[in-house]
């Protein structure tokens, strides 16, 4: 069903934010080449990791969104920066001794570590593509070696020549004296060596459309700009790109901000515009600090994400708040399931206008499935601890008894999610149970909430959560949420869970007793129950 662009046009979600800034910068009109461009970067001197689709699901977003907002046909050009030179050797490669003897050759004609491509740079962009299809982004791939060699930028390098200067003087003035002595936006490919070259250019031709250079062994050498004889370094390669390619929308990380200041400034010199974007926040680890692959801090993987939650609750941890920087490790992940799930929830019965500011319109393009969530995330964890079962048909016959209609072959999302969820259990919450014994005011309302539960035919969730609740203001717990966390931490050995109520009902009220009972006896729980 399509969507209104009169409705687009006053959405609040971000990426229509995004939309309507990049509406502007084209004034409305349709480019020359027909459609509107949009691209993402990546360097193959590693695999894809989660930054690169965090930005490739946030840039298709914004690109779902111009295309509601205007009707205008367009493009995702996922970029692979593969003519780079290699600097240094991979830490998570096979035979680096191989790649040490490589070094500051162009990627693409670098060995393939792998043995089964034939250069590193194939090999990682044939990860990169087999990466996006799995989630069915929708692009085009291309490579910098084949646009140098090919021609598709020699007459924007042709250009960039005649603007030597002009480049120049943008980034000397950001470099050190050392630095400043050797910097060409120019790198030339040694035609004795192969190897891409941080040397100082001796003479430059604009005439001619060449450049020469001071080879490793002293020899001096005059090369096209043109043809794949030269890349350029990086800032000035960015800009030249966007020219070659007229980028429309790219988005990058806030450490990029001032790469994207200058590569737009290099852009502006040489007659062009730069395109818009998004300056997005990194993440941080556990401890608050920066995620990087320099620091090697990497704590969650795709993979790993997915190991414990289905992928479209990745796509919703990208979607919120992409400018604040927010903490990426295994925690987060049961609230981004939860989340997901309330949002698919809401979504049937929203106008068309709030659709549009729900995070699974942009998630799924408008057309989110219909899923019967029907029992949360966290009290599938929290019924996981409290059976100490990880096996998926015992965790059914507590959610049967639950709920006598929930099947696993019809409601196949909540069967993915128990599966899920004993992973999770497994890897992060059994290895890291600590019981504790009640203190005397905790025993008394345990054995008081015991004695209620077992009195009563209270089956709703919200009926047994009063029950819960009323055992804490009659103990005198103040504040009350002392109460719960005594129930978390005595009964289920963690410091917070679900509505205790909702997991009663779930788990069943005389289960509840005797977890109650075993808690009180001399011997207490164990990890082990």
């Amino acid at each position: 069903m399509s969507t209104p662009p009169q409705l687009a046009e006053n959405a609040k979600a971000w990426p229509f934010d995004e939309a309507r800034r990049l509406q502007k910068r084209l004034r409305g009109e349709m480019p020359a080449k027909g459609y509107v461009l949009f691209e993402t970067g990546y360097g193959p001197s590693g695999l894809p990791h989660i930054g690169t689709f965090g930005e490739v699901a946030r840039t298709t977003m914004v690109r779902r969104a111009y295309e509601t907002l205007t009707g205008q046909p367009t493009k995702l050009f996922a970029f692979s920066d593969d003519m780079d030179g290699l600097r240094k050797v991979p830490g998570n490669v096979p035979n680096a001794d191989m790649i040490e003897q490589h070094l500051e050759m162009p990627l693409t004609q670098i060995p393939d570590p792998f043995g089964t491509h034939e250069s590193f740079a194939h090999h990682n962009n044939a990860r990169l593509r087999s990466f996006l299809d799995e989630f069915g982004f929708e692009y085009e791939f291309l490579s910098s070696t084949e646009c140098y060699k090919n021609g598709r930028f020699d007459e924007t390098l042709q250009a960039m020549l005649r603007h030597y200067d002009d480049i120049m003087n943008i980034i000397l003035p950001t470099l050190g004296a050392e630095r400043q002595a050797t910097y060409s936006p120019f790198l030339p490919i040694s035609p004795k060596s192969g190897k891409v070259l941080q040397v100082p250019v001796v003479e430059k031709n604009v005439d001619t459309g060449t450049l020469v250079f001071q080879d490793e062994d002293g020899s001096k050498f005059e090369t096209p700009v043109t043809g794949g004889h030269c890349k350029m370094q990086w800032k000035a390669d960015w800009a030249m790109r966007w020219l070659a390619l007229d980028v429309d929308y790219e988005m990058a990380g806030k450490d990029l901000s001032e790469s994207v200041s200058l590569s737009s400034k290099i852009v502006k010199a040489v007659g062009g515009r730069a395109p818009a974007g998004l300056s997005y926040e990194l993440f941080l680890d556990e401890t608050g600090a920066k995620i990087s692959k320099s620091k090697g801090n990497e704590a969650i993987t795709v993979d790993s994400w997915l190991r414990y939650a289905a992928p479209e609750t990745l796509s919703l941890y990208m979607f919120q708040k992409p400018k604040t920087a927010k903490r990426l490790y295994f925690d987060v992940i049961p609230k981004a399931v939860d989340e997901y799930a309330t949002f698919l929830d809401k979504f049937p019965e929203q106008d068309a206008a709030d659709r549009l500011e729900n995070p699974v319109w942009h998630i799924h393009r408008g057309q989110p499935p219909a899923h019967d969530v029907r029992i949360s995330f966290s009290l599938l964890l929290n019924l996981v601890s409290a059976s100490n079962s990880e096996d998926k048909d015992v965790l059914w016959g507590f959610i049967k008894q639950y709920d006598p209609h929930a099947d696993p072959k019809v409601h196949d999302w909540l069967d993915t999610m128990v599966g899920y969820a004993v992973n999770y259990y497994h890897d992060f919450i059994r290895p890291n149970k600590k019981y504790r014994a009640p203190s005397d005011q905790e025993r008394a309302a345990l054995n008081d909430l015991k004695v209620r539960l077992g009195a009563s035919d209270a089956k709703s969730a919200e009926d047994l959560q009063s029950i819960v609740y009323a055992v804490g203001k009659d103990h005198s717990f103040d504040p009350l949420r002392n109460w719960f966390k005594a129930i978390y931490e005595v009964l289920l050995g963690q410091e917070q869970g679900p509505r205790f109520g909702s997991f009663i009902a779930i788990y069943g009220v005389g289960q509840t007793v005797a977890l109650i009972e075993q808690a009180l006896s001399s011997d207490g729980l164990s990890a082990s129950g």
